[in-house]
This record gives structure tokens, sequence and C-alpha cells, in this order.
């Protein structure tokens, strides 16, 4: 009964520390999305000048649109990816030769990080189509209903989920990255604070392993999340498949244009971290 509790808890505080993460982090990636789907002068300049612009074309709910995709499935993406994650450490556990209850290494948590992606695809390859197309479509929707309604009157589920192969190109090395440098810095940190277990470190410290688990996992991810918002945000016949669209971004925009949003998802990371510290916090071994 106390586990169940415990877990009870730990889900509800990360649904609303995920919750409260979108709310934040919403305008930035709409920002990051807009690049890396636009080429159009109005994505000229700072982060904040394009959000400027953004507001006096749109309003502020316009910094926001898209928000309803994220919000919905933030929850049960965190159930599953904490599921995920506790399944990726049984696999990496059977590994080891028989007897060996030693603490998880690194490679063993950054191995249960990557499976942890997996399963939260079911959830994040559609609600990122859904997202990407409101944010970039202007008023073509009425909103995230009929936005599904249209697309799945195109292809159907498979077109609910286009996308997906890149959207597990994006995660598998993203979550690698994130859980493997979030455990380095936590043990890092937690030497030079003088405390054996680094799931009593402070709060500072936990948002600052947080942050550079963030520089990490998006330096890893900004390439393969640019060929995903482009190829999500297309239409139908306007790419022969995941490397027509590569080659598209190289040849129109140099291998620069695989970088697009690497800025707002820097940015970002401060206001999201501040929110989502809590939920960080969770011990991960």
């Amino acid at each position: 009964m106390v586990a169940q509790d415990s877990a009870l808890i730990s889900f509800l505080s990360g649904g609303v520390g995920g919750i409260a993460a979108v709310a934040v982090g919403h305008p930035f990636d709409l920002v990051k999305v807009r690049l890396q789907t636009s080429t159009a002068e109005s994505m000229n300049g700072s982060v904040f000048r394009i959000m400027q612009r953004t507001v006096a074309s749109e309003g502020i709910p316009g910094l926001y649109r898209g928000v309803s995709a994220p919000l919905l499935a933030v929850s049960p993406i965190y159930a599953i990816s904490f599921w995920g994650y506790d399944i990726g450490q049984r696999l990496t556990k059977m590994m080891r030769k028989d007897g060996d209850e030693s603490p998880m290494s690194l490679i063993e948590i950054s191995c249960a990080g990557g499976i942890s992606a997996l399963p939260t695809t079911v959830v994040m390859a559609p609600t990122e189509r859904l997202k990407c197309l409101l944010q970039t479509s202007g008023t073509k929707y009425l909103g995230l209903l009929d936005c599904a309604r249209q697309v799945y009157s195109v292809g159907g589920v498979a077109s609910l989920y286009k996308g997906t192969v890149l959207t597990l190109a994006r995660d598998i090395p993203g979550s690698i990255a994130w859980f493997g440098t979030y455990e380095i810095m936590k043990r890092e940190l937690a030497k030079l604070q003088g405390v054996e277990d680094p799931s009593k470190l402070s709060s500072i410290a936990i948002m600052v392993a947080g942050g550079f688990a963030g520089m990490a996992c998006w330096g890893v991810c900004i390439p393969p999340d640019t060929l995903k918002s482009r190829f999500q945000t297309s239409h139908e016949g306007q790419y022969k498949g995941v490397v027509d669209v590569y080659r598209h971004i190289v040849r129109e925009e140099g291998h620069g244009g695989l970088l697009k949003g690497f800025r707002p998802a820097m940015v970002a990371l401060p206001p999201t971290l501040t929110v989502d510290s809590a939920r960080k916090a969770q011990p991960l071994t």
C-alpha cells in the first residue's frame, strides 16, 4: 500500500510539474517549431523579438497555439516514461552476472533512459504531429479536435503517426543523453556538497544537474527534431521520405538548417527547469 501511494504521489506530482513546464515552455517551443519550418523574414532576430512579432500579429494567445495537445498528453507521457524506465532498468540488470546487486552504472542508467523513450512514442508521435500543425497552420484548424479530424480524414491512423521514426530518432538518443548527463552531474555535485546519496541534493543542485542534462539532450535532439518538425508539417507528397527531408534542408539551407530551433530550446531551459525541478528531483535508481 505504501509503495502504491508513493507511486501515485510521484505520478500526480510529475503530472502537475509537467503541466506547469508545458505552460511556461510552450511559447519557446512555438518559436522553435516555427524557426524549424519557416524561412520567412519574420523568423529573423532574437527569440524574444520573434515572440514580440507573434504577439503583435496574433495576440498573446498566439504564443499558445497548439498547447492543448501537450497539455493533454504530458501526464500519460510521464506515466509511460516512468514505467518504461522501470522496464529499462530490469532489462539492463538482466544482462548482469547472477547475483550482481551493485548500483546501476552510468551506461546502464543511460540505456534504461533510452529504453524509456520507446513506449512514450505511442503518445508522443501523434501529439507532436498535431501540436506542430496547430503551431504553424494559422487559422486552418478550429482546434485540436478539428485538426485531429482533418489529419485522420487524409490518411487515417497512419497520418496521425506521421514522423514516428523521426520522433524515435530524436527521443532515444535524447533520453540517453539526458539520463546519463543528469546522473553524472548528480554524482559530481554530491561530491562537492559532501552528500553521500545524490537523491538528497539541494533543489539548486538538482536544477543545475537538470540544466546540464537539458543542454546535452537538446544538443543531440535538435537535428532530428528539425527533420521531424519539417516532415510532420509537410503536405502529402511534399517529401518522398525522411532522407528526402534531410537532403532538401541541406540543399536549401546548408547543414546549419538542421540546427534551427536550438536557441529557443536553450532559452527555455531556465524557466522550465524552475517549475519542473520537483519532478526531476525524483530518484532515478
